[in-house]
């Protein structure tokens, strides 16, 4: 669908300031060729999200260049258009009902909310498509409405209420809560190695594995940069005996 614009570029009314919070997140490209394409953004060293296929007409691969807040992704059964086409945006919203009522206000056409059930045979996101928004309340990344510009890119809202894990590069400083159980998380690591290494600045360690977890990474791999951190630059070496 298509939308309006401003209703009218010659009004002498200045149009409201928009309230409603939309991050760019997603940028959909339109590639000829979905391996090669992976493999040019995995040579640029940008984290992959996912590569996740159903069936033989849907797949869809995500990367994220470094620190950034907006990620790409590609695949089959994401849009109509081949390349060249218009692309599709996709903006990450806290509350979709006020982010559909804001930008309705200012002259945009958005769709009313709707999710997907992807299946095999049934992947592509028009086949998919199901009105209303997801029954399970609690699950986020699962809610969508869209709207177009007067050439045709489309604008996709997604209600996301909740990460998923490791695609954060770093935690919200007001976030006590988050702050206080990634503490939690690095202590309870720090106590392994502590057991085993000789006397040392608790915070060296601390500090490598908080960033590695930051930066996306597990546990395990947080903890073995931290551990490297220790031997390379703060000489802190544990012994194999």
């Amino acid at each position: 669908m298509t939308s309006t614009g401003a209703s009218s570029t010659t009004s002498a009314e200045t149009p409201a300031p928009a309230t409603a919070g939309l991050n760019l997140e997603v940028v959909t490209l339109n590639v000829s060729d979905i391996d090669r394409a992976k493999g040019f953004y995995q040579s640029l060293g940008w984290r992959l999200d996912a590569d996740r296929a159903i069936g033989d007409d849907f797949r869809i691969v995500q990367f994220t260049p470094p620190h950034s807040q907006c990620s790409i992704h590609f695949g089959k059964g994401l849009a109509a258009a081949g390349p060249g086409g218009p692309i599709r945006l996709i903006l990450a919203v806290a509350d979709i009902d006020a982010a559909r009522a804001d930008l309705n206000s200012h002259g945009a056409d958005v769709s009313e909310v709707y999710h997907y059930e992807r299946q095999p045979g049934r992947s592509g996101e028009l086949e998919s498509r199901v009105p209303g928004p997801d029954p399970d309340t609690a699950r986020s990344y699962s809610n969508y409405a869209s709207f177009s510009d007067p050439d045709g890119n489309l604008w996709l809202l997604q209600e996301i209420t909740t990460r998923l894990p490791g695609r954060t590069w770093e935690a919200d400083p007001a976030d006590v809560a988050a702050r206080a159980a990634l503490l939690k998380d690095t202590a309870a690591h720090h106590g392994s190695f502590e057991a085993v290494a000789p006397p040392h600045d608790w915070w060296d360690w601390y500090a490598a594995y908080m960033l590695a977890r930051q930066a996306g990474n597990g546990e395990d791999e947080a903890a073995a940069t931290a551990n490297r951190y220790m031997a390379e630059v703060k000489h802190v070496v544990v012994s194999s005996a």
